[in-house]
């Protein structure tokens, strides 16, 4: 089973990015809340290169210029994790960059995080592979239908695929030694089946297109992503970096007050 220390780190790190997030600073001082938390915890490297979008760069999968200014009303992505004697974290929340979500920003980040628990229900031992991400992939589907971005039967958009307009990767991955650890997802054919000891990230994202005049304009151009790490133990799943605030009245306390922060 992964250590826990650096999603701790981690999830310190994303607590005191948040508290220090406001309209003006630049993506990469956020950045360089997140490099001096995991550093000043003793963790001397990154998991990955740290991803800091801000309104429509949130839509990059892999962005990480981290240049743009950070603009009242726009919503951040950050996704950010740090190596720690050998194991990694790798932990995405999306936050209002002046501290409170607008009534679209909030109705959509509602369903990302219902999709995200609907996911995690799924990691049980003997489901297999797919089921997170299908559970996932039902509850968003069904989220945009309510706000009508998507018009029609839900199952029908699901499997004509049209719901990848608005969700377009899967919904996590293997996670341990490294960001993308080694493990076949397929065995024979079929999807694997989860074990107790296995370790994946769940990380559902929803991103309005903000050229797609159908859509209504407080909609358009909203990317948000939330990922958390678990392991599946024989208790049943266990989420690694629960103590990064994931609800919205925890994110906009955290933005308002800082938060109770880690202690070393």
């Amino acid at each position: 089973m992964p250590d826990d220390q650096s999603r701790n780190i981690s999830a310190d790190a994303h607590r005191r990015a948040m508290a220090h997030c406001e309209p003006g600073l630049y993506e990469y001082q956020l950045e360089a809340t997140l490099l001096h938390t995991f550093v000043d915890s003793g963790a001397r490297e990154t998991a990955y290169p740290t991803i800091i979008g801000s309104g429509r760069n949130a839509f990059v999968m892999h962005y990480c210029s981290n240049r743009a200014q950070l603009k009242a009303g726009d919503l951040v992505l950050v996704d950010a994790g740090c190596e720690y004697r050998g194991y990694v974290a790798d932990i995405t929340r999306s936050y209002p960059v002046s501290g409170r979500f607008s009534g679209a920003q909030r109705a959509l980040y509602d369903i990302v995080l219902a999709a995200q628990q609907a996911a995690i229900d799924q990691v049980r031992a003997g489901n297999h592979w797919n089921d997170p991400h299908s559970a996932s992939v039902e509850v968003i589907t069904r989220g945009l239908v309510d706000l009508g971005l998507l018009r029609g039967e839900v199952h029908g958009l699901i499997e004509t695929g049209d719901y990848q307009h608005f969700y377009m990767h899967r919904v996590g991955h293997w996670l341990g030694m490294g960001v993308h650890d080694v493990g076949d997802y397929r065995v024979h054919g079929a999807w694997r089946q989860l074990e107790v000891g296995m370790a994946m990230t769940v990380e559902p994202g929803v991103y309005v297109p903000a050229d797609d005049e159908r859509i209504p304009v407080d909609f358009r151009g909203i990317g948000i992503r939330i990922e958390d790490d678990v392991a599946l133990t024989r208790d049943g799943v266990q989420v690694l970096s629960a103590a990064a605030p994931r609800a919205v009245a925890e994110i906009e306390y955290t933005m308002r007050h800082g938060g109770d922060l880690m202690t070393r």
